[in-house]
Parts: structure tokens; C-alpha cells; sequence
């Protein structure tokens, strides 16, 4: 079995194996569904969200969750990365004769919530939801990280204690990963500052840390937005382009040699976006589609623009599919820059990948695929919708790639909540939450109630 184009729609489907529960079961998994209290899940949901948590400053937010955690009477650990970040993880034991399922959530938030630090990527400073500051209207909750990743993490803390507040019996344990550095960011020595320090350490580094500190499990659901299940994703990689000029004073260019690097920059970026469609094309397989970007340029001062720059540097972004080696794509942007500088000699550039992230996949015949296919058409009691041409890339590249097989089932993105609102809006509905929450106790009682044995490919 693999996954397959659906000849009507193009999207990318794969059979959902039953696995019917036995009685017991879902007498369990009754229980745990009527244990949700959805009053709890829109107030945790929003007390998340008043912890402002960006990268390098989750600890605030680590130890609300591991009080309010061992509150609810799971076992916790809180990992201290440093003074100011660190993990928590929570744990409901089973009996040990099934499979360790951890449902995974990082806590920090894409923006920080300081206009002046995201005015350069939003040009907005107005926006309700870049502030850490829930509000709820019409079942609307709207404020910084609700969706990504705040209101997943909810669900799943909600989810995990309905199971506990029915007494469902597990035979796996039940592990609440919640980490630091989930965004992705890198230090980086920029021209007009450095970028250095924990705030812009991120691409999985307290996944990382959890794992090489013994956080392990036979499987793992990523809370991350999306709701549909996702079993693979792209990897990253990030090229600094510097492109080399000759400083002048703009009062005297008429008279002194200048040679400006913005305008040869421009040059470099209209060759990388005319290429960018064809990498898409050629790479697009499976569930990707990965896509790339110039997301930042850099040259001169923009406090005194009389000076024309000695350099400047543009920052891009390439996703890779599953299976792309890191140096494929290194090579192809060796070839596409290297054919630029031979038809324009003239223009003195260097290049080098900065950061470099696999893409991986998940056998869509795995167990945890399969159960979240099932809990998510329990639900929806509709056919599973899959999707085609992600993009989107997550620490499930680090689960994976340590040896767990991780499916992303989070909540929907509301690209446009309400008319006039901009795109990438960070609101989701009340309604969202519940389902979600749903669906994980579907997975939840579907995988940690069965032995080891069963747990094996759904599908031959």
C-alpha cells in the first residue's frame, strides 16, 4: 500500500485500515470523550496564549504548564535548558505491555509580540493577533501563537487528562512533550547587527535536548497546525547570498569609482525567482511541494542613505521533498548562481549554505498514520481529506529523524477568519478546539489500550 492520486482530484490518498475496537474500548473511549471539558479548553487555550513565550524566553510559559500539569495529577519533569528556557513533560503510565505514545507541541511563538522587533516581516504593529493577549468574540479566540502553537498544545493537554479523568486503562504510556525552540531561527552575523543568542536559537533545539535527555516513545503526533494528517514533510535549507560593490559617497559618485551591490543584487533576484517554479516542479512528489524565497535582504545603512554599501546580502530559503539529499540542493544552487556569474562576470558574488534540515516521512501504513486517519474521520464521520503541495516544515523532521514515526494532525488555518482581516491571521475557532481535542482521545484510546504486537504496519 501507498499513497495514490485520486483520479478526480489530484489529491494525494492512501487506504485507512480499520482497526475496530473491542468493547471495552470504546466503552473507554466514551468515557474519555465525555470527560472533555471544553469550559477548561478555551481557558487553557487563552492562558497560554497571556504567557508571552518567544524563542528564548519559553521558561515563563515550560513551568506554568509543568505546575498546572502536576496539578492534574500527571508525573512531570521540568528540563532546564537554561535559566530562561526549558522543556515539560508530562507522563501517564501505562502497564508496559503497549506503545509509548507522545503527543508533541513546542511553546514558542513565530512573532514575539514586540511591534518594533516584527514590524520588519509584518508591517503592522496594530494587529490583535501579534500580541500576547487572548480575546474571544462570537467563538472566535484571536492572539498571538493561538494557533501556532498554543491552541494544539491545549487540546492535547485536555485530551490526555480526559483520559486520565475516565480511568482508561493503558497499556503505553501517554507522554506530554512540550518544548523550547520550535521556530525556526538561527544565529546569524547580519551586516547591521548580529542576530546571536537563544533568541534565535530554534530549529528543534529543545527536541533535541528531550531526546538526548531519555524523552522517547514508540510514536508520536505533532500538534502542529494543519487538520489533516500529515506523514511527511519537507526539510530546509538557507544560502547566504553576498554580493560585492565598491562604497561611494552618493555626492560624489558622478566623480569617484562606485559600483552598488543593491542594484547587482537586484540582478541576482530576479535569476534565483525565475528559477525558484522550476526547483518547485522538479521536486514536487508525494504530499510536497517544496517551495523557496528570498526572505531578507540586507546592504548600506538605512539611517544615513548617502552612502552607497560595500556589500549586501540576500538570505534564501529552499524546502526540500523527503528525499533530497541536504547537498543535492546545495549543488543546484551551485549550478544556478555559478551559470549567473558566467553570463554576468561583471558582478562579483560568493555564496554558502548556512543551515541545513532533512526532510523526512513517515510509512503512511504506520500505526499512528492510520490511527489518526481513524480518529480523524470518527469525528468528522466523512472520508479523511488529504492534502497535496506542503511546504510547511516542523520538529517532526527531528522525531522522525530519530527513529520516531510521527503523524501532524493540528488545528485548521484560518487564512481569512472574517472579511477585511489580512492573511495568516492567528485566530482559530472554539469549535476547532473541540474537535481536535477529539480526535487526539480517538488516537489516544485507539493506540495506548493495545499491546506492542498490534502496533505494527496497518497495512500489508
Amino acid at each position: 500500500m501507498s499513497e495514490r492520486p485520486d483520479s478526480d482530484t489530484g489529491e494525494t490518498v492512501v487506504p485507512v485500515a480499520r482497526a475496530p475496537l473491542s468493547p471495552a474500548q470504546r466503552e473507554w473511549l466514551a468515557r474519555a470523550l465525555s470527560a472533555v471539558d471544553e469550559q477548561a479548553l478555551v481557558a487553557l487555550a487563552m492562558r497560554l496564549v497571556d504567557v508571552p513565550s518567544p524563542t528564548g524566553e519559553e521558561g515563563p510559559l515550560a513551568r506554568f504548564l509543568e505546575e498546572h500539569l502536576r496539578g492534574r495529577g500527571f508525573a512531570t519533569t521540568y528540563q532546564e535548558i537554561d535559566e530562561h528556557r526549558g522543556n515539560t513533560i508530562a507522563r501517564i503510565h501505562g502497564d508496559g505491555t503497549g506503545p509509548d505514545l507522545m503527543l508533541y507541541g513546542h511553546l514558542d511563538t513565530t512573532f514575539t509580540g514586540d511591534p518594533r522587533e516584527d514590524y520588519p516581516v509584518t508591517g503592522r504593529g496594530d494587529r490583535p493577533d501579534l500580541r500576547p493577549r487572548a480575546a474571544l468574540s462570537d467563538g472566535l479566540i484571536t492572539g498571538l501563537g493561538i494557533t501556532n502553537p498554543k491552541g494544539g498544545v491545549a487540546c492535547a493537554l485536555i485530551a490526555a487528562d480526559a483520559v486520565r479523568k475516565a480511568g482508561v486503562p493503558l497499556t503505553g504510556d501517554l507522554v506530554l512533550a512540550l518544548v523550547s525552540g520550535g521556530i525556526h531561527k538561527r544565529p546569524t552575523e547580519g551586516v547591521h547587527r548580529d542576530y546571536r543568542g537563544r533568541a534565535y536559537q530554534g530549529f528543534g533545539i529543545g527536541c533535541e535536548y528531550m531526546l538526548k535527555h531519555g524523552v522517547r516513545a514508540d510514536l508520536a503526533i505533532s500538534t502542529k497546525p494543519g487538520y489533516a494528517v500529515v506523514w511527511e514533510e519537507p526539510g530546509q535549507c538557507w544560502f547566504t547570498v553576498e554580493v560585492k560593490g565598491l562604497f561611494c559617497y552618493s555626492g560624489t559618485r558622478h566623480v569617484a569609482p562606485c559600483r552598488s551591490p543593491i542594484t547587482d543584487a537586484a540582478r541576482v533576484i530576479d535569476a534565483l525567482e525565475a528559477w525558484f517554479p522550476e526547483y518547485t516542479r522538479r521536486h514536487t512528489q508525494g504530499q510536497l511541494a517544496p517551495q523557496a524565497a528570498i526572505g531578507a535582504i540586507e546592504g548600506g545603512w538605512p539611517f544615513k542613505p548617502e552612502f552607497i554599501p560595500g556589500i549586501c546580502r540576500l538570505y534564501v530559503d529552499l524546502r526540500t521533498n523527503a528525499g533530497q539529499t541536504l547537498l543535492s540542493v546545495k549543488r543546484e544552487v551551485d549550478e544556478v548562481l555559478t551559470r549567473f556569474r558566467r553570463a554576468r562576470p561583471d558582478i562579483d558574488l560568493d555564496w554558502e549554505m548556512t543551515l541545513s534540515v532533512p526532510g523526512s516521512r513517515t510509512d503512511p501504513r504506520s500505526w499512528i498514520v492510520q490511527s489518526c486517519l481513524r480518529a480523524w474521520e470518527a469525528v468528522e464521520e466523512r472520508p479523511h481529506a488529504f492534502v497535496r503541495d506542503q511546504s510547511g516544515t516542523t520538529d517532526g523532521n527531528v522525531l522522525r529523524n530519530a527513529g520516531i514515526p510521527t503523524a501532524r494532525l493540528g488545528l485548521p488555518g484560518l487564512m481569512h477568519p472574517e472579511p477585511g482581516w489580512p492573511p495568516n491571521y492567528d485566530a482559530c475557532r472554539v469549535e476547532s478546539l473541540a474537535r481536535l481535542t477529539r480526535a487526539y482521545v480517538h488516537a489516544i484510546v485507539d493506540t495506548c489500550t493495545r499491546r506492542r504486537d498490534e502496533i505494527a504496519p496497518a497495512l500489508s
